[in-house]
């Protein structure tokens, strides 16, 4: 990954910023994108003695015109792209019968029309050269129904499957489009879920009465442990592998 150039989203922490930092070690120029300037230039601070080449760009990704001139930027500054990840999301939580239009519309904004948004941008990039690789960061709970997490649950299935679809239209160009589903990881997100110091334990160990199994591996993932995943499907490793969607939670939805 010496050299080549990669998007990443929602890169001010959690996921994102672990995808980011395993870019940059690996030699990549890589620019980090997030609504949060001020984590933003923590991160490309922290990440100064890489060696990669880390530059922010703080924009939202449910932007139209906000993407096409981040994308534009990121051409300009730091070369062609060779690598998106989407990563960028947001969780609200709560029963349907009392969910809100405000939060279905930005859960879907920011984890499904973002994900289109940059995808598209990218690819009209992409294309005309005949090579890159997108890789979208969704969920477990994309494949298994979560009480209280549907909007999240709906707007992840939807990022996955619009982004296997893309790679259909986009294989005969020699761009791969692939998913990582994670499951429960150490992140921000994750923890504002949990109530107590009891969080992480429960978490392994399962809801039954929120039909959630547990964790078969004992632990949660820590977002290193996604990264990998990641990287791996942008790499030359998975030179011949597209459309796929990789499940990376431990056991926790017994690989369904």
């Amino acid at each position: 990954m010496h050299d080549k150039t990669a998007i990443v989203t929602g890169a001010a922490g959690g996921i994102g910023a672990a995808v980011a930092t395993a870019l940059a070690g690996a030699g990549a120029r890589v620019a980090v994108v997030d609504r949060n300037a001020e984590r933003l230039a923590k991160l490309t601070a922290e990440l100064g003695d890489t060696g990669g080449r880390v530059a922010a760009h703080p924009a939202d990704v449910t932007d139209a015109d906000e993407v096409r001139d981040l994308v534009d930027s990121v051409e300009r500054t730091l070369g062609a792209v060779d690598f998106l990840v989407n990563a960028a999301g947001v969780l609200h939580l709560g029963p349907v019968v009392g969910f809100s239009a405000e939060e279905w519309a930005r859960t879907f904004a920011v984890n499904t029309t973002g994900v289109f948004h940059m995808a598209q941008a990218v690819a009209r990039r992409m294309v005309p050269r005949g090579s890159g690789a997108i890789v979208t960061v969704a969920s477990n709970a994309a494949r298994t129904p979560r009480a209280e997490m549907a909007a999240y649950a709906a707007s992840k299935a939807a990022a996955a499957h619009f982004t296997k679809s893309l790679g259909v239209e986009l294989a005969p160009h020699g761009i791969r489009c692939n998913v990582v589903g994670p499951g429960s990881t150490d992140t921000p997100m994750l923890r504002s879920m949990w109530q107590d110091e009891s969080g992480y334990e429960t978490t392994v160990r399962g809801r039954p009465e929120a039909y959630r199994l547990g964790i078969p591996l004992g632990r949660v993932a820590q977002p290193r442990n996604i990264a990998d995943a990641v990287l791996f499907l942008l790499s030359d490793a998975a030179a011949h592998i597209t459309l796929h969607d990789l499940t990376v939670d431990g056991g926790a939805t017994l690989g369904a």
